[in-house]
């Protein structure tokens, strides 16, 4: 196997030891079974640095020894993997409805899902509902807590004060004046992420999905609401203050559907779970749950694709400025609706032929659907505390 190199080198001065393990980390992850030698060869440390980090790497059950190798000149030199059951991270989305938490592995693997409502997305209901369901999520997997990474939390924008502030049932109500990260940190005792739910699915693409051999894509995010993540060149797009990608907000139609922000014709008030539900309900049909929006759509019921239809005339002209102006290799649709749902809106879509994206050699469509479902942001986030623990270049967080 081609040995890969770190994106970042060491340093020897003491001052750069985080950033050390994480190049050791980074390497034996990619390039795993690896001796000390060559571990401080291609990072760019001395021996007795790599020494030094590997045996604190493994005290922390973050690196595991896996026999020696023979076959060269001199004694054989031991060697190191990656120990999957060493460590575990946990990711924790909000929803004004909803909790929906995953653990994974230092390997990546998803090995516990959880969903249950929140009657109560305001902090004072949020956060010890978020205590409660990492506490399970622990007790479930058979892990102690000093096993734990960190926690990523994921929740809806806009973040901060601003003209889309307490919307609707899109949004999260009370948050705007006090420090998340403070809060949850202080809350559940450990390092923690925060990230918008749109951005962490496509992060979670990105790392385990459809995406994972893609660096530049769009990712539509089917929350309540309707939100979007983009991955340039591998880095992920966050904007002055968290809010990139409120594609929900694009006014789509002239003087159409009022929406809670103060416009009219805002994408969302079209083509969301929101507002498939508006659309449903005011045509005598209850959709109370997302799984009925399956169920209705096997049995080709009229009121839903006519919904559909609507969504895909509205998604297809903001999917056309997003390619316009992302250059995007695709843009993937994924979230809280079923992937059937989304075939038929993809199939439905009607693209323009004045586009960037058309053009004949492609490798990818330019519209996929994603692999996660419901999971996506929650493993997302999980995914975000191991690259941090992982990598050196923060490829995904700068």
């Amino acid at each position: 196997m081609k040995e890969t190199k770190p994106n970042v080198l060491g340093g020897n001065a003491g001052r750069n030891r985080a950033h050390n393990r994480r190049v050791v980390l980074d390497y034996v992850r990619t390039n795993a079974p690896a001796g000390r030698a060559q571990i401080a060869r291609s990072c760019g440390l001395s021996v007795q640095a790599v020494s030094n980090i590997t045996e604190a790497l493994q005290k922390d059950g973050l690196l595991r020894a896996v026999g020696h190798r023979t076959g060269g000149r001199g004694k054989p030199v031991e060697q190191y993997t990656i120990n999957p059951d060493g460590a575990i991270s946990v990711g924790i989305e909000i929803t004004p409805d909803a909790l929906v938490c995953t653990v994974m592995t230092l390997h990546g693997d998803c090995i516990h899902k959880e969903e249950c409502d929140l009657e109560d997305a305001s902090p004072a209901g949020a956060i010890p509902a978020v205590q409660s369901i990492l506490r399970r999520a622990l007790k479930a997997c058979g892990g102690r807590r000093e096993h734990m990474l960190g926690v990523g939390i994921v929740m809806p924008g806009p973040f901060g004060v601003s003209g889309l502030s307490d919307l609707n049932a899109a949004t999260l109500s009370g948050w705007d004046d006090i420090d998340t990260h403070a809060e949850f940190n202080t809350a559940l005792g450990c390092p923690v992420l925060i990230e918008n739910d749109a951005t962490a699915a496509a992060i979670s693409e990105r790392v385990a999905g459809v995406a994972s051999a893609i660096d530049t894509f769009c990712f539509i995010y089917f929350g309540t609401g309707l939100g979007l993540g983009v991955i340039t060149e591998g880095h992920a797009q966050r904007g002055a203050f968290g809010n990139f990608g409120e594609i929900g907000h694009i006014i789509t139609q002239a003087g159409g559907n009022q929406c809670a922000c103060g416009n009219n014709g805002c994408l969302e008030t079209y083509a969301s779970r929101m507002s498939a539900q508006t659309f449903l309900n005011a045509r005598g049909v209850d959709m109370s749950e997302v799984a009925t929006m399956a169920d209705l759509l096997q049995r080709e019921n009229p009121v839903l694709l006519e919904w559909i239809d609507q969504a895909a005339i509205h998604l297809s002209q903001a999917l056309s400025i997003l390619e316009n102006i992302f250059d995007p290799e695709t843009i993937i649709l994924g979230g809280a609706i079923p992937d059937a749902v989304i075939d038929a809106l993809i199939v439905r879509m009607n693209l323009p032929t004045g586009s960037v994206s058309n053009r004949t050699e492609r490798s990818h469509p330019r519209l996929m659907r994603g692999s996660s479902g419901r999971y996506t942001a929650a493993l997302g986030a999980a995914a975000m505390i191991i690259h941090k623990t992982t990598t050196p270049s923060m490829a995904l967080f700068n």
